[in-house]
C-alpha cells in the first residue's frame, strides 16, 4: 500500500509560516493498494488539495471510498470542497460511524445546510453511497477493513486496513483510557489494552499525537493523545512503525521536530525497534507486506443498522446509584442519546432487572465506603452467570481515590467528574459496542469457483417445484420445526428453492446463518442463538423470524463446490438427537440430488 498524507493538522487549520514542513491543513490520508483501489481516510481541509491531484488524474479518481473516522468539522470539512464529489459519472463509498438517532448522511449534509454553506448535498454530481459503520469487519476490493471506537467525545472509529499482505492502523482522535498513561510509563491494562491489541502488529500506525506528556493534564476529556503514550502503545504491540499526526493547531514546525526527536533517543536507549517518525504534507510512504501472511486475527463482525436499532428498543441503559449531579448527568446524557434510561436505588430490583429486561448497559456508582460498587458488581455478575445473561457493566467512581478496575467483574470505569458530552459518548459506544454480538461469515476460498457453479445450475429465480417442497414438509413434520429449508447462497443473497413455514423468498447473505455452513462446508447447529455471541443480534434473531434454533448442512455438489444448505429452523430453543441429524443428512441428500437433476 502507498500512503500519502494531504492534511496533518487537528482542531483547525493553520497554514503559515511556521508549519509550512508539517503542513496546516486538517486530516486526510490517501491510501493505494498495488491493484489500484483508492481509499481516503477522513476529509478534512486536505481533501481539498487531494480531489484536485485526483481530477488532474483523470479516470483514476472516477471511483474511491471516504472512511470517515468521526464528524467533527477538522475530519470533514474537506467533503465540500472535495471535487470529484461534484463530477458526474463518478462513483463513490462514504463510510462512517452510525450514531444512535441520525445516520451518516443526515450528519454530513448539516454542514452543507443553507444557513453555512451555498450548496447542498444534492448538488454533488457523483453517484455517492453512504455507509453506517459499527465495530466489525468488512472489504472493499482486496482491502479488508477492520473497525473499532476509539475513546473520543464524538463516536469515532479506529481503522485497520489489510491488503497485499501490508496492514495499517488508523487511530485519530484518540485519548487514553487511563490518565496514568499518559507518560507512557504506567502498566497497560483494561481498554487500553484492548486498542494495543487493535494496533499489534500493524507495518504502519498512523496515531493522534497531539499533546505532549506535560500539557496533558489540562487536557484530560478533550479526546487526543500525549505522544508518548502512541509511542509506548505501538512500541509494546510490535507496531514497525508509527506516524504522530494531528498536530496541535499552537504546534509550530521546530516543535514538532523536537518531539520526534526526543522520542526517537527514548527508543534508542530502550533498544526499541520501532520508528518513529512525524506526518507532513506530501509526505509519502509505502507499506510493503509479506505476500503470504495470514490475516490479523481480529474480531470478524458486521451489523446491520437493522438489529442495531431493534436492540435499542428494547434494551433499556439502568443507572444504579443515588441522585445526585453524576447520577443526572448520566441520565440525561442517556436521554440526549435517544436511549430509554431506567435510575434504580434497591440492589434487588437492579439483580431483578438485569434477568428481566436484558439491558444495553448498566452503570454503577462507587463511592467508598458508602457505596461498594465493586460488591454490587461481583453479586451482578453471579446472577448472570446462573442465567447466562451477558450485560456490559461500568463503575462510575465518585472519585480517582476508588478508580480501580476490579478485574474480571466490571466491564470499564468511568471517573467523575466528567463532562455531558463526554458521558454520551461513551454510553453510545458501550451500548453499540454490546449491539454487536453478531459475526458475518467469512467467504470460503472457493468463492469464485463455488458461485459459477451455482449459477450454472440456471435454478436461482426459478419457480416453485413440488420435488424440493416435499422435501422440506417431510423435514418440517419428521423433526418437528416449523421451518424447512432449501438455500442457495449467492454473492449477496440467500434465496430459498423451497421455504415451508416461512413467507420471505431470501434475506441479505451478511444474515445469513447458512453463510457459516457453506464457509466451513460442515454440518452445524445453534441450539440456542440468544446464546451464541455469533447470532445474538443477527436481524433474523432479534427480528422476524425470530431465528432461536438452527440446523444445516451443506450443498456440495460433485465438483466440491458447496452452493448452499438444507436447513430447518425452530422459534425456540431446542437440541437434535442423533437420530435427528441422520434424518437431516438423509433429506438433505434427496434434495442435492434433485439439484443435480437440475438442466445445465
Amino acid at each position: 500500500m502507498r500512503i500519502t498524507f494531504w492534511g496533518t493538522r487537528g482542531s483547525i487549520a493553520r497554514p503559515g509560516p511556521t508549519t509550512t514542513r508539517y503542513g496546516g491543513n486538517t486530516s486526510c490520508v490517501e491510501v493505494r493498494t498495488d491493484s489500484g483501489t483508492l481509499v481516503v481516510i477522513d476529509c478534512g481541509t486536505g481533501g481539498h488539495p487531494l480531489g484536485q491531484n485526483l481530477i488532474a488524474e483523470g479516470k483514476r479518481a472516477s471511483h474511491g471510498n471516504i472512511l470517515i473516522s468521526h464528524t467533527h468539522w477538522d475530519h470533514i470539512q474537506g467533503l465540500p470542497f472535495f471535487a470529484p464529489l461534484f463530477s458526474a459519472g463518478n462513483a463513490w463509498d462514504i463510510y462512517g460511524p452510525k450514531g444512535l438517532s441520525q445516520s451518516l448522511r443526515a450528519t454530513l449534509a448539516a454542514q452543507m445546510e443553507h444557513t453555512y454553506f451555498p450548496i447542498s448535498m444534492d448538488q454533488f454530481g457523483a453517484n455517492i453511497t453512504y455507509h453506517d459503520l459499527v465495530e466489525g469487519t468488512f472489504s472493499i476490493g482486496e482491502v479488508k477493513i477492520t473497525t473499532r471506537y476509539l475513546n473520543h467525545p464524538a463516536l469515532t472509529l479506529g481503522y485497520r486496513l489489510e491488503a497485499d499482505g501490508a496492514s495499517l492502523a488508523y487511530c485519530c482522535d484518540h485519548e487514553p483510557h487511563s490518565a496514568a498513561l499518559a507518560s507512557g510509563q504506567a502498566p497497560i491494562s483494561g481498554s487500553d489494552q484492548r486498542h494495543g491489541d487493535f494496533v499489534a502488529g500493524a507495518d504502519l500506525v498512523i496515531h493522534d499525537a497531539q499533546y505532549t506528556a506535560r500539557e496533558y493534564p489540562g487536557k484530560v476529556g478533550w479526546g487526543h493523545s500525549p505522544a508518548e503514550y502512541a509511542v509506548r502503545i505501538c512500541r509494546d504491540a510490535s507496531v514497525k512503525r508509527l506516524v504522530l499526526t494531528h498536530h496541535d493547531p499552537l504546534r509550530e514546525d521546530h516543535e514538532i521536530d523536537a518531539i520526534v526527536d526526543q522520542t526517537r533517543l527514548g527508543l534508542r536507549t530502550d533498544g526499541a525497534s520501532l520508528e518513529v517518525l512525524a506526518a507532513a504534507e506530501g509526505l509519502s510512504l509505502e507499506v510493503v507486506g509479506e505476500p503470504n501472511r495470514s490475516a490479523w486475527r481480529g474480531q470478524n463482525q458486521f451489523q446491520a443498522k437493522t438489529a442495531i436499532e431493534a436492540f435499542f428498543e428494547t434494551r433499556p441503559v439502568i443507572i444504579y446509584m443515588a441522585d445526585g449531579p453524576t447520577q443526572q448527568t448520566l441520565s440525561k446524557a442517556t436521554s440526549l442519546e435517544c436511549l430509554t434510561g431506567r435510575v434504580l436505588v434497591d440492589e434487588k430490583d437492579l439483580l431483578r432487572s438485569v434477568l428481566e429486561d436484558r439491558p444495553s448497559l448498566v452503570l454503577i456508582g462507587h463511592n467508598p465506603p458508602r457505596v461498594d460498587g465493586h460488591r454490587i458488581v461481583r453479586a451482578l455478575r453471579e446472577t448472570e452467570g446462573r442465567n447466562a445473561v451477558q450485560v456490559p457493566v461500568v463503575l462510575v467512581s465518585e472519585g480517582a481515590g476508588g478508580a480501580a478496575l476490579d478485574r474480571g467483574a466490571a466491564t470499564d470505569l468511568l471517573v467523575a467528574p466528567f463532562s455531558l458530552s463526554y458521558a454520551r459518548t461513551k454510553i453510545r459506544a458501550w451500548v453499540i459496542r454490546n449491539a454487536c454480538r453478531w459475526i458475518r461469515a467469512q467467504l470460503p476460498p472457493d468463492e469464485e469457483r463455488r458461485l459459477q457453479a451455482l449459477h450454472a445450475l440456471a435454478i436461482l429465480d426459478t419457480r416453485p417445484e413440488e420435488r424440493f417442497d416435499r422435501v422440506t414438509r417431510i423435514a418440517s413434520a419428521a423433526l418437528g420445526v416449523p421451518i424447512a429449508l432449501v438455500s442457495l447462497v449467492d454473492q449477496d443473497r440467500q434465496w430459498f428453492k423451497s421455504h415451508h413455514g416461512l413467507e420471505a423468498q431470501e434475506t441479505p447473505r451478511d444474515a445469513a446463518i447458512c453463510a457459516h455452513v457453506v464457509h466451513q462446508r460442515t454440518e452445524m447447529i445453534v441450539p440456542d442463538t440468544l446464546l451464541d455471541d455469533r447470532f445474538a443480534d443477527n436481524p433474523l434473531v432479534a427480528g422476524g423470524p425470530r431465528i432461536r434454533f438452527y440446523a444445516g448442512a451443506p450443498l456440495i455438489l460433485d465438483d466440491g463446490s458447496c452452493i448452499g444448505t438444507f436447513c430447518v429452523v425452530d422459534t425456540r430453543p431446542r437440541e437434535l438427537s442423533a437420530a435427528d441429524r441422520v434424518t437431516l443428512r438423509d433429506l438433505r441428500d434427496l434434495a442435492l440430488a434433485e439439484i443435480q437433476r437440475q438442466p445445465a
